[in-house]
């Protein structure tokens, strides 16, 4: 049984001093990095991952890549001071370190780069050459070197400046990190979350957005289909929900069925079965499955807007639930869930 607000002082004390904590650590960074930024313009840009400047210049959203306690990768978009070298400080923002660990952890994930890796990055005719330090050996496993190979190079091909990712270890090119990742060679925009290593000529894949373990955190993950990739495809793969033996968590309530998914302008229009309306029932209100939804609409070309059916009646979901995203994941959106779940464990105990 679980018993609320019975509480005693030393769990108000806990929880207190996490508060506290948490406001103690919300300091801008001021990491300062330079580096060039010619080049031409990536073909594929990713959609909702684009890096940009506020109004007043002052601070800048860019996209970070963390793991999970899964080994997904999760994009995170983060706020930082304007400055010109902002492909640098991207990646120093994954660099292992007392404040950007503490940072991750306030949203459920890890840093996927070695601690005291440094940078020389130089940018030019659509590849970005990558000198790392002798550091970024350090992966303590396979699936996190794996991951960090993975995660610079989504980092860097999210700028539009950058097509492909060349590595270099202490100026020298080096054909495998310790665990075995390859780095020969260059290194374009690849898979996120690839449901399964073996690919064949004869499937195409789709981008699918499913909830992870942490309070308001999307997942993205590449499924094979077989068959055409397209938007009534992905629709019908984010209905059937995660793969059995995947740890996420699907969008779409259960028992909910798919009846049509149609483009007419630009708009998306996806009919569900009646199953669909308990979506409300969420905590959150189904904004965060709504949004898994117009991702996985969104990445088909043509497609501008998501409008939801239910047994062929517009739905009403609710004031810019639909609007087009700019990022995956906001890192306010997910520290505030994952702060508020965590101060509520302090005060539901058994």
């Amino acid at each position: 049984m679980i018993y609320k607000f019975g509480l005693k002082w030393p769990h108000v004390i806990a929880a207190v001093i996490i508060l506290i904590a948490i406001v103690a650590m919300c300091v801008p960074l001021g990491d300062k990095n330079e580096d060039a930024a010619p080049g031409r313009s990536e073909s594929t840009p990713s959609p909702f991952l684009t890096p940009v400047a506020d109004a007043s210049n002052a601070s800048m959203n860019t996209v970070c890549y963390y793991q999970d306690d899964n080994g997904y990768l999760v994009p995170v978009m983060r706020t930082i001071g304007a400055e010109e070298g902002i492909a640098r400080a991207t990646l120093n923002l994954m660099v292992k370190s007392v404040y950007n660990d503490m940072e991750a952890a306030r949203m459920g994930l890890r840093c996927v780069i070695p601690e005291n890796t440094t940078f020389d990055l130089d940018i030019s005719g659509g590849v970005a050459r990558l000198d790392m330090s002798k550091e970024a050996l350090n992966s303590p496993d396979a699936v996190s070197e794996y991951n960090m190979v993975s995660a610079i190079v989504q980092t860097l091909t999210d700028f539009p400046t950058v097509e492909k990712v060349r590595f270099l270890i202490d100026g020298k090119e080096k054909e495998r990190l310790t665990y075995g990742t390859s780095i020969s060679g260059e290194f374009s925009r690849g898979y996120m979350n690839l449901e399964s290593t073996s690919l064949t000529d004869a499937a195409d894949t789709v981008t699918l957005y499913f909830t992870g373990d942490s309070p308001s955190m999307i997942v993205p993950v590449t499924r094979a289909v077989y068959g055409r990739g397209d938007i009534q495809t992905a629709v019908m793969e984010l209905v059937n929900g995660p793969s059995s033996m995947s740890p996420l968590n699907g969008v779409i309530p259960s028992g909910c069925g798919l009846r049509s998914v149609k483009v007419v302008d630009g708009v998306a229009q996806v009919d569900f079965t009646r199953e669909f309306i308990s979506i409300a029932e969420e905590t959150d209100g189904g904004r965060l499955a709504l949004r898994a939804l117009v991702l996985t609409c969104m990445q088909f070309d043509g497609v501008k807007s998501v409008k939801v059916f239910v047994e062929g009646e517009e739905y009403d979901t609710g004031a810019g639930t639909l609007a087009a995203p700019t990022f995956i994941n906001s890192s306010s959106d997910i520290q505030d869930a994952f702060i508020r779940a965590k101060t509520q464990d302090l005060f539901e105990f058994e």
